[in-house]
């Protein structure tokens, strides 16, 4: 099985070591299934955990974000979508996961973020909330 998944449950992953932001990479960490990611995705990871506001939380320094985003490029399958979507006008920024999910053959992206969850889907893929 292979999944997308959103930054904000990236972010929450590292304020927190609890919820299902914690068993969602308990799940990759034991190959549950595979992580599906893009340039643009992990470039938005980085910027999301390099934010300040996020980082006073976290507090990880520079080193550990960049390790952290080595270690999805290790671990994670790098997918280059060549269809641009533009099914969420709301938040356009949005559609990478999308893309993302149709051209690896995602069987979910999970998300926190309304935009997505809300989207009527005529994909081969499902969001939700946590990983199956």
């Amino acid at each position: 099985m292979r999944i997308v998944i959103d930054t904000n449950v990236i972010v929450s992953r590292f304020l927190s070591s609890k919820g299902t932001p914690a068993q969602i990479f308990e799940k990759w960490r034991v190959e549950a299934f595979e992580l599906l990611v893009s340039e643009p995705v992990l470039s938005e990871y980085q910027k999301a955990l390099s934010c300040k506001h996020v980082r006073a939380c976290h507090k990880m320094t520079n080193e550990e974000i960049a390790e952290t985003i080595r270690d999805f490029r290790k671990f994670a399958i790098l997918v280059n979508p060549g269809e641009k979507l533009e099914v969420i006008k709301e938040d356009s920024d949005d559609n990478k996961f999308l893309e993302v999910a149709e051209a690896g053959g995602a069987g979910y992206i999970v998300s926190g973020d309304e935009h997505l969850l809300m989207i009527p889907l005529q994909k081969p893929f499902k969001i939700t909330e946590r990983a199956p």
